[in-house]
């Protein structure tokens, strides 16, 4: 397939620079069985089944935007820093601007208890280490602002609100730098409702890395490499998952994160590097459906919900989307999709 099968005009008005509020008043295109409805993210009680096994990404979205200071004697170079991927023991492959301004080995400080010394490079990417007095975490909250996408903080930068907002109601395990964006859509309310209702829940990790954003460079779809991410499904989230696949339960991730986790795991438990690229021509192993937000035009999602849906379904239900106005991309509104 080619690049241009997955493209669509959006109106740049409908590309959402805040979250609904309340979080679950968010509308959400229903597609189920060859129908369609309008709804809201609050009416997920309604439409689910009892029984319905919702997957959730617990990874929790670090303020990965750093600025800082390199001094050589009197001279000195603002340098601009976001964390792409963690690498273990303080290592970080990160997004530097200008990267030629830092040589290997020099220090750059983004606060007084926050550092970082320049390793290496990987590619375009460069390899830094950072070190912290006391703990890294809270040098990071004091010092980082959030990694909003490129087409929000183009329009405007990351602010207080961006913390919480930026973040799910159940982040537990930190080392993403882009939030898995449908699960924003949920609140304590909504999180009571479902549980009434009998649905399900487990949870999984996947760390969201700045990859997520790059766009596809060529033509042939099948050519493209998707960037590796750092997932884990731990035992008894795979027992949840078999557990419903067995009794005939629908398995429904939120997110494509989710999603593309257990398909890399097959359900199973499982921890490890993924780069699967799930595209239309993907046999589904595990997943019966998905919560996600609209996406980029020829991104690699789109691709993700072709596969699920069909590539001309898909493109009639962004169509509709675009005339009822939804809201797109990661702070907009939602769909849940059961092929």
């Amino acid at each position: 397939m080619k690049l241009s099968d997955f493209d669509f005009d959006l109106p740049e008005e409908l590309i959402a620079t805040r979250p609904a509020r309340p979080r679950s008043s968010a509308k959400l295109l229903h597609a189920e069985a060859g129908g369609l409805s309008d709804r809201r993210v609050s009416d997920l009680p309604e439409i689910l089944r009892p029984g319905d096994l919702l997957v959730l990404n617990d990874t929790r979205v670090i303020p990965a935007r750093l600025t800082g200071t390199r001094r050589r004697g009197e001279a000195e170079a603002r340098i601009e820093v976001t964390l792409a991927a963690p690498k273990g023991d303080g290592l970080w492959q990160a997004l530097v601007k200008p990267l030629r301004k830092w040589a290997e080995g020099e220090e750059v400080r983004f606060s007084p208890r926050l550092s970082a010394v320049l390793e290496g490079r990987d590619g375009d990417m460069a390899l830094i280490r950072l070190s912290a007095e006391g703990d890294l975490d809270a040098a990071l909250a004091e010092a980082g602002a959030m990694p909003l996408p490129p087409y929000i903080a183009a329009r405007r930068p990351a602010d207080a609100a961006d913390l919480t907002d930026y973040q799910t109601i159940w982040a537990a395990r930190a080392g993403a730098v882009a939030a898995p964006t449908a699960s924003l859509h949920f609140d304590e309310a909504l999180m009571a409702a479902l549980d009434a209702r009998g649905v399900e829940r487990t949870h999984v990790t996947l760390h969201v890395g700045a990859g997520t954003f790059l766009p596809v460079k060529v033509d042939d779809v099948s050519e493209h490499r998707m960037h590796a991410e750092w997932g884990d499904v731990t035992a008894p989230a795979a027992a949840a998952i078999a557990r419903a696949k067995a009794e005939g339960r629908r398995v429904i991730p939120v997110g494509t994160t989710a999603l593309r986790l257990i398909e890399a795991a097959k359900g199973r438990e499982w921890t490890g590097d993924t780069d699967i690229f799930i595209r239309p021509g993907y046999e589904f192993a595990v997943a019966d459906g998905l919560m996600t937000n609209f996406h980029l035009p020829k991104s690699t999602l789109m691709m993700l919900v072709s596969a699920l849906m069909g590539r001309e379904r898909i493109m009639a239900l962004y169509a509709h989307a675009i005339a009822g106005q939804y809201r797109f991309f990661s702070y907009g509104d939602s769909s849940l999709l059961i092929p």
